[in-house]
Parts: structure tokens; C-alpha cells; sequence
């Protein structure tokens, strides 16, 4: 049976819809930095999405203009993961590299991620993104980001 709730993230302690027309760029640049495939590393463990040698990303990704510089995560590789203590971890892992950019790129002044397990089939992330103007950090909250990598 599909799910026909829409999905919805919690943003500064309001639910809202999961969509990319949020008045806030900054949130359009959480939500694609986290939930856009970026391409698996050599030495990553493959889920099998698309065919067991399938490393997915972005084409662009091929031709950067700074060397290295990717778009998206690799929360994609834990589609078919168990979720156990190591998964969380890696979910953690994954988040604060596919984020990264915005303070190495001066966006933000700095990123703090946290996940934890919920029950028995939820991942939640958290995501706390400090302003370089020093306002009040931007809270954004997955509260079932593993819903996002299973779909």
C-alpha cells in the first residue's frame, strides 16, 4: 500500500511539507545537499539499486570546476541497510559530509548533525545550521529521514 500522508519535515518547530519552495534557500540547499544521490566512493558497499555496479550521482559530478566538489550525499547506500548502531552512524557520517559545503563554502559558519533511531523503522535527522550573520540557527528536522532513503 503506498503512503499516501505527504511527507513532511519540522523546520524551526513547524510541520511542514516536504517540497523545494520553501521561502528559505538555505532549506532547498539542506534538502538537495542530503537527498540528492551523490556518486558512491570506490570503496563503498553497494546496495544494489540499480544493478550491483550502479555508483549512481550526478553526471556534472565528472567535470568539477574545484576538484572533488560534489552535490548530494551517499544516504542512498544505506536503502538496504538494517537499522542498527553502525547504519545510524554511517546516516550521521553521510549528512555531515553532504553538508559540509556550506561552511567550507562560507554559507553557513557551522553544521551539527544528529541522528538516532526511533522504534524499530524510523531514522531521524536533525540538522542545526548556524548562520554566518549569528541569528538563531536554522533547526531542520527529518523525522523519518529513512522513509527519504527508501523510497
Amino acid at each position: 500500500m503506498i503512503n499516501e500522508q505527504p511527507l513532511t519535515i519540522v523546520i524551526d518547530g513547524r510541520t511542514i511539507p516536504l517540497g523545494l519552495d520553501s521561502d528559505e534557500p538555505l532549506v532547498r540547499a539542506v534538502i538537495i545537499s542530503l537527498f540528492t544521490w551523490r556518486r558512491a566512493n570506490k570503496d563503498d558497499a553497494l546496495p544494489g539499486v540499480g544493478g550491483d555496479d550502479q555508483r549512481m550521482g550526478w553526471w556534472g559530478d565528472t567535470f568539477p570546476a574545484v576538484p572533488n566538489d560534489r552535490i548530494g550525499s551517499r544516504l542512498w547506500l544505506l536503502s538496504r541497510a538494517k537499522l542498527t548502531a553502525e547504519t545510524i552512524r554511517r546516516a550521521k557520517e553521510y549528512a555531515e559530509e553532504a553538508l559540509k559545503w556550506l561552511v567550507d563554502d562560507g554559507v553557513v559558519a557551522r553544521v551539527e548533525i544528529e541522528a538516532e533511531r526511533q522504534g524499530l523503522t524510523t531514522l531521524a535527522l536533525a540538522c542545526r545550521i548556524y548562520k554566518s550573520d549569528g541569528k538563531a540557527p536554522l533547526d531542520i528536522r527529518f523525522q523519518d529521514a529513512w522513509e527519504f532513503i527508501n523510497v
